[in-house]
């Protein structure tokens, strides 16, 4: 018999990401020696085939729903995952917080500064409740080395940092307009909200927090085909290009950030580069399996090195060191990390979280002051005193 805790989950909003969640929880059994696991009991989505998806495929789902609230007064229900547009996360998130569950909910936490606001406040009220923000591409191995090398202080005096994240599906100017690309449902930040949150989890979990941001926003694709096939207005930022500053042991460090929605050729690319005076490195999802560092002594050679990435994360799992990490691994170790702590908070078995929400409140901030930016074509200060 199994002594492992069952943690039940309920899904609002059963889209992409929430059958990316199912199909983790279907996989559990590849991670091993954990004493947790999580379990689908109900899910909610005002599209009934989205949501009887579910019904079909995940065996252990009771309840099935188009009112959310029905999950957040079920007794089978002890933590949610939430994966709705932008303008609903103030409401949903503060509802499911003020109800007890715990929450892992998709970013950007609230579609403006003021929403995130509303939902730190419900946090601050409910300290028993576990609140995260999804953020997996930190859990690849190439990743998951770079934020050991960090923590361990190898890069000596930090030179420069690059992270960011692109797609370029959108490319394609015949894509139909969605909600991420009105203001109403994404918010003003455009792609900063939609994929900010993942450039910024590692900088602001090392305590890089940009200082100021002189911002370059675009809208490359001004219109989309509507759902009567007319032209549409697209409102929201295509693309986003943030240069920004951090202090780091007294020598303020150059920080590129960038979030593109149409970046050729880029089908789902997350990378992080860190260029410093003792070690250099790195990592872009586009080579998953290959990590690149250059380790440098005073006088040696500046030679790049190609190390091929074993299948190794935060959490052990039964797959072959041999085999390559892919994206659904990624989710998978992100859960593990949520159900983790939410099992054990001070004696994770291993200490990387999933990203905070104060971390998800910091890129507000930089978002925020983004948008001032690019309105005024000045360098503006991040004023994290507003969250």
């Amino acid at each position: 018999m199994s002594n492992k805790r069952i943690i039940r989950f309920g899904i609002i909003g059963c889209g992409l990401m929430g059958k990316e969640f199912a199909s983790a929880v279907g996989r559990w059994c590849h991670l091993g020696g954990l004493d947790f696991e999580p379990r689908i009991t109900a899910v909610c989505d005002p599209n009934k085939a989205a949501a009887d998806w579910f019904a079909d495929n995940v065996g252990t789902v009771k309840q099935v729903t188009a009112d959310y609230q029905d999950l957040l007064k079920s007794d089978d229900v002890d933590a949610i995952y939430c994966a709705v547009p932008h303008h609903l996360h103030a409401s949903l998130y503060v509802d499911i917080i003020q109800s007890g569950k715990h929450l892992l909910g998709e970013k950007p936490f609230g579609i403006d500064l003021e929403a995130n606001r509303r939902i730190l406040e419900a946090i601050k009220a409910n300290p028993d409740v576990l609140v995260r923000c999804s953020s997996e591409f930190p859990f690849f191995p190439g990743a998951f080395q770079i934020v050991k090398w960090v923590n361990e202080g190898r890069f000596g005096q930090l030179i420069d940092v690059e992270a960011g994240f692109w797609h370029s599906s959108d490319l394609d100017p015949r894509k139909p307009i969605n909600w991420k690309r009105q203001i109403k449902t994404n918010g003003e930040y455009g792609c900063m909200g939609d994929l900010g949150m993942h450039v910024l989890h590692l900088p602001l979990r090392f305590g890089w927090q940009p200082l100021n941001v002189r911002a370059l926003l675009s809208n490359v694709m001004p219109k989309r085909p509507g759902s009567d096939g007319q032209p549409a207005d697209c409102e929201t930022w295509d693309n986003a290009i943030l240069a920004t500053e951090f202090d780091h042991e007294a020598t303020r460090v150059p920080m590129t950030l960038s979030t593109k929605r149409i970046a050729p050729g880029n089908a789902n690319t997350w990378f992080i580069r860190i260029n410093g005076t003792k070690l250099s490195a790195h990592f872009s999802t586009k080579e998953s399996s290959t990590l690149r560092y250059l380790p440098y002594e005073p006088g040696g050679d500046q030679a790049w090195h190609v190390l091929d990435t074993p299948h190794v994360s935060a959490y052990p799992s039964i797959t072959g060191h041999i085999f390559e990490f892919g994206f659904s691994d990624a989710i998978l170790q992100m859960w593990a990390a949520f159900c983790d702590e939410l099992c054990r908070p001070d004696n994770m078995s291993q200490p990387f979280t999933c990203a905070t929400p104060t971390e998800a409140a910091q890129s507000h901030a930089v978002f925020t002051a983004a948008l001032e930016s690019h309105s005024k074509t000045q360098v503006v200060s991040v004023n994290y005193d507003t969250i």
